[in-house]
Formats: structure tokens, sequence, C-alpha cells
């Protein structure tokens, strides 16, 4: 019985203690080349010479701190919001590639599995500004809910357009097709797919120039205003969390996985979504934000049909090409 139990628990202590890790230096990552694109040091003094115990100081500062709980919040709600989003995020990962060679839910539809837990997270954040008795977190979340729900249909189409190419949802398949070339080098489609999955990928994760919910000359910090403490932590962390899962998703499917130009391992994956992370890092640190109707706009007018054409150019192309 408890010989079952450790070898269940084992690969998820694993999981969960490699990405809090993986995730607490990639805040340190950020400030690192938000502080290199101004001109600034960032972290540097803590861990001296490059701040290497910043992510600890500042995990253990968030810990001591007050929880304070607004008046008239639901008290349940309230607590419930941040620690369902840092469940969901975490539950992501049981589906992807990572770290092991072989996912802990070895199914067939992989990928849709992956996105449909990782939409639950919209569950959480409206809970959460909507608990927080905020006009400025509710507001906060009714953006979010658009923002989320609108950017979550060329996402879904962007990541399609592979799987019709490859013709499967399985992780393990889409890994084995590219053992010879990555989808992002098959001519057009590849490069539109892509494309399309970047700029969602920016919509759905809340980052600039799509961090709308975090207006600070207008919602102050969003749903997450009246939160403080370890709660604020959970917020915080589950954002990187879920960043970090979608990077690592873009890296199977479009580079690769851990395929690799010399060699094949495990490890090229954390690889290329750090790559890919660094990559968003410069647009958020290179770009303002836009206003909610513009975004709005954009996704359904532009974003969304082109969506659409590039589905329907890779059905022809598995209807008339032979990619096997």
């Amino acid at each position: 019985m408890m010989d079952s139990f450790i070898a269940f628990a084992l690969p998820i202590f694993k999981t969960i203690s490699m990405l809090i890790l993986i995730v607490a230096y990639l805040v340190w990552l950020e400030r690192k080349v938000a502080a290199k694109m101004q001109s600034r040091i960032g972290p540097y003094s803590v861990g001296s010479p490059h701040g290497w115990l910043q992510p600890l100081a500042d995990a253990l500062k968030l810990m001591i701190k007050d929880d304070a709980v607004p008046k008239n919040a639901d008290k349940l709600l309230f607590t419930f919001g941040p620690i369902w989003i840092m469940v969901v995020s975490l539950a992501s990962f049981a589906l992807l590639p990572f770290y092991f060679d072989n996912p802990m839910l070895n199914v067939d539809l992989s990928l849709m599995m992956f996105i449909a837990i990782s939409s639950l997270i919209i569950i959480g954040i409206f809970v959460a500004g909507w608990s927080s008795n905020n006009k400025y977190a509710l507001i906060s979340v009714l953006r979010m809910t658009a923002q989320i729900i609108s950017y979550e249909i060329p996402l879904i189409i962007s990541l399609l357009i592979p799987c019709i190419l490859i013709g499967s949802l399985s992780f393990g398949e889409i890994i084995s097709f590219q053992e010879d070339t990555w989808i992002i080098f098959y001519p057009i489609l590849g490069q539109i797919s892509f494309i399309i999955f970047m700029i969602s990928a920016l919509a759905e994760g809340n980052r600039i120039p799509f961090d709308l919910s975090e207006a600070e000359s207008e919602l102050i910090s969003g749903y997450t205003t009246e939160y403080s403490g370890i709660k604020f932590a959970l917020f915080y962390l589950a954002e990187y969390v879920h960043l970090f899962g979608i990077c690592v998703l873009g890296s199977i499917i479009f580079f690769g996985g851990p395929n690799g130009p010399i060699f094949t391992s495990n490890i090229l994956i954390v690889i290329k979504a750090l790559l890919f992370f660094t990559l968003i890092l410069f647009i958020r640190w290179s770009f303002f934000r836009i206003r909610i109707d513009q975004l709005l706009k954009f996704n359904w007018i532009r974003l969304i049909p082109l969506s659409f054409i590039g589905l329907l150019l890779a059905c022809l192309a598995r209807y008339y090409v032979d990619f096997n």
C-alpha cells in the first residue's frame, strides 16, 4: 500500500518541486532582462553578485506578510480563488512530457486535455475578482474573461493546424513526427500557426501588450488588488507556472520538443521553453499596452479569420499531400 502510494506521489512531487524552482528563477530572469533593457542592474545584493537568492527572499517576504481580507468580502471564495488557480496551473503539467520520459497521464487526446485543464483558470480569476468586494477587481475580471475567452479560439485553432498535418492529438506522436523536421519549418502553415499561437498566448497569458486586467492607471492591480501575503504569492506564482506551461507547449508543438539537431533529450524541452519565455520578455518590455477595444477588434476581425484560413489550408494539405 505504502509502496504504491510512494510510486504514485514521487513523480508528482518531483514535477512540482522542479516547476516551483524553475518558476522562481523565471521571475529573477524577467527582472534581469527588464533591467538590462532599461540600463539598470536589477536584483544584485541578495546572493551577490547577481542576486541569485532574490527569489527566496521574495518568497519569504510574501509568506510572513499579513493576510488581509476586505470587509464584506466573501471569505470562502476569496481564499478559494488563488488556490484554484495554482492547482489548475500545476495540474496541466501532468499532461506535458516535461522533464520525464513520459507524461504522468498518457492519453491519446493529451493536447486537448491540456487545453481543457488550462482553460479552467478563468474560474479562479472570476471568483477572486467577484469575491473581493472591489469595483476595480470586478471590472478587471470582466475584462479578463472577455479577453481569455476570445483568444482561446485562435489559440486552439493554431494548435489544431499542426495536429491536422500530423494526424494526432497525442504529444508522443507529435514529438515522434518531428524527428526530422520541426513544424515551424513547414512552408507557410508552420509560420502562420506559430504567429497566431504567439499572439494568442500573449493575450491568453495576460502579458504586455495585452495585460489589460492589470492596467495600473485604471484598475490598480486588477483582480489581485485586495490580495496580500501568501495569497498574492499564489497568484503571482500561478501566472508564471501557466506562462511556462504555454512555453513548454510551444516548444513541443512547433520546435520538436526533445528532438534536436545534434541529440535528443528531454532537457531540450526546458531549454526551448526558456528561450521562448525570453522572447516573450523582450516583447513585454518593448511594447505599450493597447486598449480593450483594440484588443478584441483585432482578435475578431483579423486573428480569428486568419486562423480559420490556416485551418482550412491544413485540411486541404492533409487531404492532398501525404505527410506521413
